[in-house]
């Protein structure tokens, strides 16, 4: 049992750590910003404050320099809407044309106009 404490512990310390440091760059993001959705426009304040976001441009979560320029405030609704078209476009990148596989279509509409341009000459 003493190894599945110690990863019980481990886990929790990782999530005290996420959160404290998360704490740290929203307080920051709160002072630098004034509390706008970036993207809706909604302004908040009050108890409705804390449906104000702070969202990593780059998406990485430990990039946050002092002046901020990593971040932006989004509202709860403006966040998950970037994080999903983030998601929904990478699919597509993996699935698209041109991703390496190959063709299965067999009809080529302008096969033959090669040769009846040719036969015209």
């Amino acid at each position: 049992m003493t190894g599945q404490d110690d990863r019980s512990n481990v886990v929790k310390e990782a999530l005290r750590n996420r959160e404290e440091r998360e704490r740290g760059y929203r307080e920051r993001a709160m002072k630098l910003f004034p509390h706008v959705c970036g993207r809706c426009g909604r302004e908040f304040s009050g108890k409705r404050l804390k449906e104000l976001t702070v969202h990593h441009r780059d998406h990485d979560h430990g990039h946050n320099p002092p002046d901020g320029s990593n971040w932006e405030l989004l509202c709860l609704y403006c966040h998950d809407n970037e994080h999903s078209r983030n998601e929904v476009a990478d699919a597509y990148a993996q699935d698209g044309p041109g991703n390496g596989q190959a063709s299965f279509s067999t009809h080529r509409p302008f096969g033959a106009l090669e040769n009846l341009l040719k036969k015209k000459e």
